[in-house]
Formats: structure tokens, sequence, C-alpha cells
């Protein structure tokens, strides 16, 4: 009954999620959705690239499993085996099937094509005549010296020594019983040998569409961990050759796994939980709806921060990767994602914002009228409880006229001339969404708000130059108004009415008419309380709001606060509502307005 029910639990998933633009889900005979992560490939967002070893370590020190097994994974991405070491067998390596020696390169002990010792693993084998089933290939192989089991084209092969040279291997014929023959493998073929030998293990070239799968640990341990590049992973790996040449590295393995090794290093791993909840309902939302981003380099995910940062579970270091608190983040959100309109929601986030974050469609000319309206900006009251702790808020940048010449001109303006002036324009929110550089010889740059932060290698758009902002005085908005305890100002204008029936809106979507507790934030950051303002002339309310202010002088100091595009969750906004009460769900649904968190 459990399986049959796991079935259709598993059809209805992959029917719902195939609905989302980005495709559908993998899920495999368990009912797992499967999350296919690129861990070495030509893909410029993956920094790890393409290998012509590849190497596998069991993390059987800690318990965690050891052997291999070998095979590949089905359209469900379902482990199918199809040949297996003993338990002894710890390290292994893919090669590519080249001509590749192992030696020390580049300060690591490796395979290449650099003739490093003698322990060569050749190209050229010879292949003993026979059908064969796994069994009975184990058993063949094992009368040869060098003898291997090879599936090839969808077939067992039993296959002999591992020869640099054609005429080697044919040396070797003499010795092996008739009709065996020399062979050598497709430019996708490849070998699985025992690491520091010239042992293969296992072979396999099932040409161009041909896709290796290894799958640690043949001893039944609890959730195997295999250790490739410094890092441990849960799952298993795959291996192609993309275009011929060297190897594609993918780790395979469940969604939660996948999610428990994100929220840990895209947040504090010890932060408060109900943050770290808000991270993982927003990691497993933005992998679910960017299923196939890179499908065409042959897996779903990157592993760096242009998807989402995902070290698996940690390193050798006791303090890096996966926490108990993260980890039961994960558990008690499994499942959870941000909808809207029953679909998946487009989440963005970012380390912190300064005080507002900003409409997408000021950032990226996103529709947040009619297809994104969660991805509208919002004024984050929250953050400043923290900027003790954070060290983006606030942050300084100086240059001289000369030296901010030369920083645009990296990127090609104002070649020949230099800076006269900055025109900064704010949003309604009081970020600067567009700057125009006016050049001493007349001619202008407009730089728009997705390339601010590079141009100017700032940290984020909420900034102020040299104390000019739309609520300094010195905007073209006018200054701003000291208000009286019962005034109210909306981006720099009166509100008829004051603060009489006006009413504010929790994180929790509670309405509640609004008290003395009320607090702006300006465009640099500050906070000030409104019930309190005009009480004392000395604290001004100086409401963010739109605008454009013009800077010029010899030095050109950025004061600003927040690190990152400006769009979606703020990461330390999120670790500031956790300490306040809230919950992830709650925070969620704060930083994207009118999205619900539900199971998918």
């Amino acid at each position: 009954m459990r399986k049959r029910f796991m079935q259709l639990a598993a059809a209805l998933l992959a029917a719902y999620l195939a609905v989302s633009p980005a495709g559908a889900a993998t899920v495999n005979r368990d009912g797992d959705v499967m999350i296919r992560v690129g861990l070495a490939s030509s893909n410029p967002h993956v920094p790890t690239g393409e290998m012509e070893a590849a190497h596998l370590e069991n993390n059987n020190s800690e318990g965690h499993g050891s052997g291999y097994r070998f095979g590949c994974f089905d359209s469900g991405l379902n482990f199918v085996e199809l040949a297996r070491t003993d338990p002894g067998t710890i390290q292994v390596a893919v090669l590519k099937t080249q001509n590749l020696y192992w030696g020390t390169v580049g300060g690591k002990q490796t395979y290449s094509s650099s003739i490093t010792s003698d322990v060569l693993v050749g190209c050229y084998h010879v292949q003993i005549p026979g059908s064969y089933n796994y069994e009975s290939a184990q058993a063949e192989a094992s009368r040869y010296d060098g003898g291997f089991v090879a599936w090839i084209d969808g077939a067992y092969q039993v296959r002999s020594g591992a020869y640099g040279t054609e005429a080697e291997a044919r040396a070797a014929l003499a010795s092996l019983p008739e009709g065996a023959r020399v062979v050598y493998t497709s430019a996708y073929g490849m070998n699985v040998v025992k690491t520091g030998t010239n042992r293969i293990l296992f072979q396999y070239d099932c040409g161009e569409s041909g896709r290796l799968g290894i799958f640690p640990d043949v001893t039944n341990a609890a959730e195997p961990r295999t250790w490739f590049s410094g890092y441990k992973y849960r799952g298993g790996f795959q291996y192609h050759r993309r275009t011929g040449g060297n190897l594609t590295v993918v780790n395979v393995l469940e969604l939660e796994d996948y999610i428990n090794g994100v929220v840990c290093y895209e947040m504090g791993r010890e932060w408060p939980l109900e943050a770290i909840k808000a991270q993982a309902i927003c990691a497993r939302t933005y992998v679910l709806k960017n299923l196939n981003k890179h499908n065409s380099y042959g897996f779903d995910i990157c592993p760096s921060d242009s998807c989402q940062v995902y070290h698996g579970m940690g390193s050798n270091k006791p303090d890096y990767g996966p926490s108990d608190v993260s980890m039961r983040a994960v558990a008690e959100t499994a499942g959870l994602v941000a909808k809207y309109n029953g679909r998946l929601a487009e989440v963005f986030y970012v380390s912190s914002f300064g005080g507002a974050s900003e409409d997408a469609k000021n950032i990226w000319g996103t529709d947040t009228v009619n297809e994104y309206p969660y991805l509208r900006g919002v004024v984050d009251p929250y953050e400043a409880d923290l900027n003790d702790r954070n060290s983006m808020s606030p942050w300084t940048k100086t240059y001289t006229a000369a030296q901010l010449t030369q920083q645009l001109q990296k990127y090609g303006l104002g070649m020949g001339t230099s800076v006269k002036q900055l025109d900064l324009t704010y949003s309604q929110l009081g970020n600067v969404i567009q700057v125009t550089v006016r050049w001493a010889n007349g001619q202008s740059s407009t730089i728009s708000a997705s390339n601010i932060r590079s141009r100017f290698d700032v940290m984020s758009i909420r900034f102020t130059v040299n104390g000019a902002g739309t609520g300094s005085g010195t905007s073209s908005n006018g200054p701003a108004t000291p208000a009286s305890g019962s005034d109210l100002y909306i981006n720099g204008s009166k509100v008829s009415g004051g603060m009489e029936d006006r009413y504010v809106i929790s994180g929790s979507g509670k309405v509640a008419e609004a008290g003395e507790d009320i607090y702006a934030i300006t465009g640099t950051g500050s906070v000030s309380q409104i019930g309190t303002a005009g009480t004392d002339p000395d604290i001004p309310v100086t409401q963010p709001g739109s605008g454009t202010v013009t800077v010029s002088g010899g030095t050109y100091t950025f004061n600003g606060g927040g690190w990152g595009h400006q769009v979606g969750m703020s990461q330390f906004g999120a670790n500031a509502m956790a300490r306040r009460g809230f919950t992830g769900s709650e925070i969620v649904m704060f930083y994207f307005p009118g999205v619900q968190v539900l199971h998918y």
C-alpha cells in the first residue's frame, strides 16, 4: 500500500511541478525531488572547470560508508547499478579515456596528460570474446592480469590492460584467448581506476549521450558522504564528456539534502532558527523555480552565487557546513516554498539593504505591476537592529575626481576626458536607480541601477555622495520638513490628516491603528521615531523620496548601507526579525508582499 501511495504521490508531484515555466522536476521512485548540481564544468558560473581526472574518497572515517557502485542514473534519476567494488576500496578516480599519467601537478597528486611518472593508464585494451552478464563478466575478468568489466553501448564486455600504444596492446594478444582483439573507446569513454594506480575497476562508454554514475557505499551505511575536491557530499555523482573532451562532474541528490548544502553557506549557520527557516524556504523556492537553468551543460543548478552557494556537507573545518540549527531549519520547513497565485515565486535575497529594498522594475526592468508585484521594494525597519554586527551598514568609499575617472574608464566610459559632476536619481524608497556622469568635454554617460554597483565599485545602490541625498535638504524635491507630533510626511509631502486614522500592518499580516512607536527610515538608512518627531526640533522626519541631486568637486565620498542587488529578502533583516519573534514564513511574506508560504 505504501509503495502504491508513494508512486501516486510522485506522479502527482511531477505533474504539479510540470506547470512551472522552468519545467518539470525529476521525481525518483521514492517520491523525492532530485537535483543535479554542477561541481566541475566549462560553465562560467562553476568555479571548477572540466577535469581530466576527478577524484572521490569515501568519508568512512566518520562512519559514512565505503566502497562504490558504478552504473548510471535513469530518467527519474534513480541509480542503476552495473558494477561495484569491495568495501575496502576507499579512493577512486574517474579519467577520460586518453593516455594519462599519475603524478604531481600544481602541487596535487592526480592524473594528467603530462608525463609525471611511469604509472600510465593507457587508452588501448584487449577485448576478451564472449557474451556476459555482470557476474560472468566479473568472473572472466578476474582470470586476466589487468582484467576489468566494461559497459559499452549498453552491454557488458571483458577487457584487459591499459596500454599506451596499439603496438603494446597487440603484443599482449599472444597470451590471450583466440578471438581477443585490440580495442579503444570513443571520445566519450571514461575509466574508473583505483587512485594512484593504473588498475582499471570499470570502464563506461555509451557515446555522446552516455552518463557514468557513481554512488558511494556498498555497506548500507546511513547517510553516505563522499569527498570531492575538498568538500563532502551526499548523494551520487554523474560524469560525462560534454564535447568529447574533459569531464563534467555533477552531484545528484535529493532536494532536501541540497537545501542543507545551501542555507549554511548563504546565511550564518548559527543564526536564529527562524531566520534560517526563511532562508530555507527561499532556497527551496529558487531551485524549484530554476530547474534546468543549466541543462545544456548537463545539470540544473550551479554551486556559486550566480545560482546559490552550495558546498554539500562542508569541509574538514569543524565550523564549516551544516549545523544542528541549520539542519533543524531545513527539516522543519521541508517542502515549504513561496507561491504567488498558486505558482512558485521568483525569489531573490541579499546580505542587507541599508534600510529599504527596491522595486525590481527599477533594477532589472521587471514587470512589478502585473506579473511580479511581490518584487516591489519594502521599507525595512528591522535591519538597523543589527548594524553593530553588519560590516556593510554603514560603508564608505572615497575617490578623488581623478580616481573616479579611472574607475569609470575601466568600463570604457569617459575615455579621454574626466568627471565633472554626478547626477543621482533616487527612487521613492531612497535608493539610487540611475547615475548620469557629466564629463568635462560636455558629454555624458547614463548608468542604470543594475550597473551602478560595478561601475562605482560600491556595495549597494543605497548611498549618498558628498552628503547630498533626497533627504539631506539638497534634493530637487526640496528640504526635509520637521514634523509636529501629529504630522505625517510621505516622500517629502505632508499627508492630510496627519497620524489620525492611520493603520499599520505587521509582518504577520495583523492590522492595528498606528500608535506612537512608528519609525521612518531615511535614504541613508537612519531610523527616527515618527511619534516623537517634532517634539524635539533636532529630530526631523526625513522620509526617503524620489528626485535628482547633483554633486561635484575634487573628491566623491559615497556613504551607504547594505550589500547586494537590493531586491527580495535581506538576510540581516531576516536575522533581526527572527530576534523580534517573527517566524520564518512571516519573514518571507514581509519581504515578498502578497506571497504565501505553502507546500509545493
